[in-house]
């Protein structure tokens, strides 16, 4: 048996954070947001007018960092203890709305500590005090529909993905006007995000017939208008939004893969952007992988109507197809061009290879894979060398 699980109310389109005056019957709201963007552009004073048009007292938790950490979680929930919401809603980017998830479970659980929920699908069940409202700002994480948190461990060094349908949202807002504030550069490394989360998805172990049309759906839609959204295009915006969704709700059920397990691990050890690591690593992981899912990519070329004869021309030309999209979206092809010295590299890879081979991601790959295999990967990716095992 198999499960697909999706938030119950999904709300899209101009002005869709209104519907939220509309969540009747609930007393407190407890709002989690990141830095000043929020702030700066209305959003935030609009939010707390829209759930106190709905009756609701209404509490803030500002400044989760960009790498939500252990200690800001436990610090939110702290605050949500004392305050005592029926509503928990996080809006902005992946990290605040990641951050409340993981704070919804230690309000609810008080005694539970980081350690007894890092392992895939072994959180309680949640829903006891409050549920989860999400409206993400950016356009890649889609953490708004999806089971998945990922929390720093600074002390470590480590990302942890927390991973289990209780988290997944009750409701989501998808305001189209959030997506537009987005910085270019931000709107490129969360759109590559979002692209790996597609394609990984539709070659994934847990992928099936409900997953694999949301993934070939958002893949056509981030091709089609990842460049001109990162060019400042409102209508391309727009489809970046629901496109980077649609990949959410693939990847929340089907899984993910290697490219995520290795850019969980790279960010924190690297400091580099996640989407970028992604975007980085998806030629090589896509050319690991072909060795047993040349069909599958091959189906995706085709989607796309890319050339080539054979499912192994196909698979290149998809290959070729997101290097292409990171140039023109900004993005340098290689670690070493952002910035990652040989000396630093050499220092982490053999711990990124290790942690990376125990990323819950890592156990879906269509592949199966060694610490050995993974140091070749990111070899590869240091500086371009061409992947061929």
């Amino acid at each position: 048996m198999a499960r697909f699980t999706l938030p119950r109310d999904i709300y899209f389109g101009d002005n869709a954070i209104e519907e939220l005056s509309n969540l009747k019957g609930h007393k407190k709201a407890f709002i989690v947001t990141g830095g000043h963007s929020m702030q700066k552009f209305g959003f935030l004073d609009k939010l707390e007018d829209v759930l106190k048009k709905a009756g609701m007292e209404v509490q803030l938790f500002a400044g989760v960092e960009p790498d939500p950490s252990v200690e800001t979680v436990y610090k939110g929930a702290e605050a949500m203890r004392a305050f005592g919401p029926d509503v928990i809603v996080s809006i902005g980017g992946g990290s605040p709305i990641d951050a409340a998830k993981a704070m919804w479970v230690f309000y609810e659980y008080p005694d539970k500590k980081f350690d007894d929920i890092k392992d895939p699908f072994s959180l309680p069940k949640l829903r006891q005090k409050a549920i989860f409202v999400a409206v993400p700002s950016t356009s890649g994480t889609a953490t708004e529909v999806t089971a998945f948190s990922v929390i720093t461990d600074y002390s470590n060094k480590v990302k942890y993905p927390l991973a289990d349908f209780e988290i997944t949202p009750d409701i989501a807002v998808l305001d189209y006007a959030l997506a537009q504030t987005m910085p270019q550069k931000l709107t490129a490394h969360t759109g590559m995000d979002a692209l790996t989360h597609a394609i990984e998805a539709y070659v994934a172990v847990a992928r099936s017939p409900f997953s694999d049309p949301l993934a070939l759906k958002a893949i056509n839609w981030i091709v089609d208008n990842l460049a001109d959204s990162y060019n400042g295009n409102k209508k391309a915006r727009e489809r970046m939004h629901v496109a980077q969704c649609l990949a959410g709700m693939a990847f929340s059920n089907a899984l993910l893969g290697i490219c995520h397990s290795l850019a969980h691990k790279i960010g924190a050890q690297f400091d580099l952007p996640h989407g970028l690591c992604n975007a980085i690593l998806l030629p090589y992981v896509i050319k690991y992988n072909s060795v047993v899912s040349l069909k599958d990519y091959a189906e995706i070329a085709r989607s796309l109507g890319l050339p080539g004869g054979t499912d192994k021309q196909l698979t290149h030309s998809l290959i070729e197809l997101v290097k292409q999209l990171n140039s023109r979206v900004g993005i340098l092809p290689t670690f070493r061009e952002n910035g990652v010295t040989d000396e630093v590299f050499n220092a982490h890879i053999d711990f990124i290879a290790q942690q990376a081979q125990l990323d819950p991601c890592t156990g879906a790959n269509p592949r199966g894979t060694t610490p050995a295999e993974l140091k070749k990967i990111l070899v590869c990716a240091l500086d371009g060398t061409p992947l061929n095992f």
